[in-house]
């Protein structure tokens, strides 16, 4: 199976002036690409070659796993932002995180924690438990949490070429940006 780079949910420009058409065009065009690019290559010839995503994410180990969960992880990222977004999540969710962390400011504070002190590169993920219990993980690298049997339902990508054409090393202003373009439906509808 050939991965493909799916497209993406709005146009280049949409997220400005948070993330610029600049960085989409690297970050989406050159780094999500080469890791589609590097999956394919990798796979041919191994028990992954016509494997899901998913498949590669619980099962493969080393650099086909690396490249699967980028591919998967980024494609996640790109459809948890929109322009334009809503400040809060609405129903079950809503309620679901008022459960949880108190409020939203404190979710949101705790959310923009993990992913302004993740040491390195990775991912800031909210994610709902088997039992379903809402939990902020931190993940390294390409660390995902469908390895840990819980579901995604938001990420924040932390890794410098996700901000640093913009934000240079200002990480926790990327981070405060993020709030402004979550697609809060298609988290909810993960939900």
């Amino acid at each position: 199976m050939k991965h493909e780079l799916p497209p993406l949910p709005w146009a280049k420009n949409a997220l400005e002036p948070y993330i610029s058409q600049q960085t989409i065009e690297f970050h989406y065009g050159k780094h999500h690409q080469t890791y589609v690019n590097n999956l394919n290559n990798l796979i041919v010839g191994t028990p992954f070659e016509n494997s899901s995503l998913e498949d590669i994410i619980l099962k493969a180990e080393g650099g086909i796993f690396n490249n699967g969960a980028q591919v998967w992880n980024h494609t996640f990222y790109w459809n948890c932002l929109m322009p334009n977004g809503r400040s809060e999540p609405q129903g079950e969710l809503a309620k679901a995180i008022q459960r949880e962390f108190g409020s939203f400011e404190a979710f949101k504070e705790k959310f923009s924690a993990a992913a302004v002190s993740l040491f390195g590169s990775g991912w800031a993920w909210l994610v709902k438990n088997p039992d379903g219990h809402l939990e902020i993980i931190q993940e390294s690298n390409a660390g995902n949490p469908l390895r840990k049997g819980k579901t995604p339902l938001l990420t924040c990508d932390v890794w410098e070429h996700a901000y640093y054409l913009d934000k240079q090393n200002r990480r926790a202003d990327y981070v405060a940006d993020f709030w402004k373009m979550i697609n809060w439906e298609a988290v909810e509808a993960r939900f």
